[in-house]
């Protein structure tokens, strides 16, 4: 841990006020958690074993250098954010850190190279976030804009207005919730995948490959059904929009 934080302060010193370069490992099942609040996040597979992150700022009105990305290694595995100015404000992993944005619009983007193994978290605000292709778990969350992840494991996100697309190539091994306000759901897993599904929307229709066993009245906008063989639960909530679960 101690050669990780050194290699985080070198690496962030040498950085740009405009822009942000990270290189680093994190042992295999430890996570990789990218924190944003405008602009998008992109991630994409590693062809080796070290993390690789840039981060490029841009605005219109107010300083880029008054926003900084920040490294915090942890038991974890490392976060990295950007941190806008502000009284309080702070990098931590988790649901630790503060970053309260008022009257700045830097925006950062972020593109980041996850290794095999590393579990990849994405946080956003105002911006999408695209995990494509990775080997590993992602958790992915973010406000206003759209989610689209695609992985050899589990998959789990949820916005507020955008649209939710993932795919994964494990089975759930533990209860899901996805969930938007304003977009459109749809869900890939494996064939043989189980679950209790919760489906409901209020403007859209829901769609499933998956053979079901349903529960009590099934209608066009609420379905409570048994997916497979049964396991845990799988809930896909959204308002506007529709819900459709894929065989991948």
């Amino acid at each position: 841990m101690k050669t990780l934080l050194w290699a985080a302060a070198a690496t962030f010193l040498t950085c740009s006020a405009q822009d942000f370069t990270w290189n680093g490992t994190v042992a295999p099942g430890k996570a990789l958690e990218i924190k944003g609040v405008n602009g998008s996040i992109h991630a994409e597979a590693a062809s080796g074993t070290q993390i690789e992150v840039t981060a490029k700022k841009t605005a219109r009105n107010s300083n880029p250098a008054d926003v900084r990305v920040e490294v915090f290694p942890s038991e974890n595995g490392v976060t990295i954010c950007a941190v806008y100015p502000g009284a309080g404000n702070y990098c931590g992993s988790g649901d630790q850190g503060r970053n309260s944005v008022r009257d700045n619009d830097v925006q950062v983007e972020f593109r980041v190279k996850v290794p095999a193994g590393v579990k990849f978290i994405g946080r956003n605000v105002n911006g999408d976030v695209e995990a494509r292709d990775l080997k590993s778990d992602v958790n992915v969350h973010t406000v206003n804009g759209g989610i689209e992840a695609s992985a050899t494991g589990v998959v789990e996100g949820h916005t507020v207005n955008g649209n939710i697309k993932v795919s994964m190539g494990t089975a759930p091994p533990r209860a899901l919730d996805f969930h938007t306000v304003n977009g459109t759901i749809e869900v890939s897993m494996p064939r043989g995948a189980g679950a209790q599904m919760d489906a409901h929307t209020v403007n859209g229709n829901i769609h499933s490959d998956f053979p079901m066993q349903v529960q009590g009245e099934m209608s066009r906008k609420n379905v409570k059904a048994t997916l497979g063989n049964g396991g845990p639960a799988l809930k896909l909530h959204t308002v506007n929009g529709s819900i459709r679960l894929k065989q991948a």
